[in-house]
């Protein structure tokens, strides 16, 4: 192994650990001590520790440790090491920081809420972005889809909704379970949020018969690159030239500009970009 490589390890396990605190946080500080049971294996974790005074972080471990097992015999999955690091480390945070904060940080239960399952999410993004996995309901929404012929999305929702309605068993509490609904949307955004982020992609194609004058404004002037692709109207039969520009969404509004300059006339399309992989963006990964 190069040092580069060692120290990039370094580095990505030194951010998987402050992602692990960061989530962690956000679930011992203020969901958990709150009363409020969210979504995923901790949500799960959670309600035996209300019902019974289980503590979070040994449940939620052995848990995804079973679960873990599971998926390896019954999908053959190979789980990374980063993958295993994070759900132990994740065990070991939960157990030691729930006994830390008896009591929340915040008595407003929303603000519980809303700060708690912001930090849950952003850590949770940091760590998928870094090769890691905290475990979860996407196991068992996996095993069952081998089985059902249900798509894992929707496995997914039954599962978190399942385990944020039981929260109602344990409170009786109609709003317990609405908070519960409210952290697993937060934290689905902030996951979202912290993966895209300011890498959020959009693809232009811009029909204009300037289409030369705006191509080379655009590869000279923003350091872009520009295609230019062949194209034919449907209706009208006439042959046109269409630009093909992949661009941050941040900067996205100075091609709008030079478009508006140059052919205010133009027609412009834009879309979101999942992923863009290549000289300039991301490499590509598997």
């Amino acid at each position: 192994m190069t040092k580069q490589i060692f120290f990039r390890e370094v580095k990505s396990y030194l951010i998987l650990t402050f992602a692990l605190c960061v989530a962690t946080l956000g679930w011992s500080a203020f969901i958990i001590p709150s009363g409020i049971v969210g979504g995923g294996i901790t949500g799960l974790a959670s309600t035996f520790h209300f019902l019974w005074g289980w503590d979070v972080g040994v449940v939620s471990l052995s848990i995804n440790s079973i679960l873990v097992l599971l998926a390896i015999k019954l999908l053959g999955f190979s789980f990374g090491v980063k993958s295993v690091y994070c759900i132990t480390v994740f065990g070991i945070l939960l157990s030691v920081l729930t006994n830390y904060f008896p009591k929340p940080v915040t008595e407003d239960s929303f603000m519980a809420t809303i700060i708690g399952a912001t930090l849950a999410g952003t850590g949770a993004g940091m760590i998928f972005v870094n090769g890691g996995s905290t475990g979860g309901t996407d196991i068992i929404a996996m095993i069952i889809n081998k089985y059902k012929n249900i798509s894992i999305g929707r496995l997914l929702l039954l599962c978190d909704i399942f385990i944020i309605s039981t929260g109602y068993i344990v409170f009786h509490n109609i709003e317990i379970v609405m908070y519960g609904l409210i952290t697993m949307a937060i934290f689905g955004y902030s996951v979202d949020m912290v993966i895209t982020g300011n890498k959020q992609t959009v693809q232009l194609f811009i029909i204009s018969k300037k289409y030369k004058e705006i191509s080379d404004y655009i590869v000279k002037n923003t350091e872009k690159g520009c295609t230019i692709l062949d194209g034919i109207g449907a209706y009208s039969g006439d042959e046109n030239k269409v630009l093909m520009v992949i661009s941050k969404k941040k900067t996205s509004s100075i091609l709008f500009r030079i478009i508006r300059d140059i052919d205010p006339a133009a027609f412009v399309t834009m879309s979101s970009v999942s992923g863009v992989y290549g000289k300039g963006f991301d490499q590509i990964k598997v």
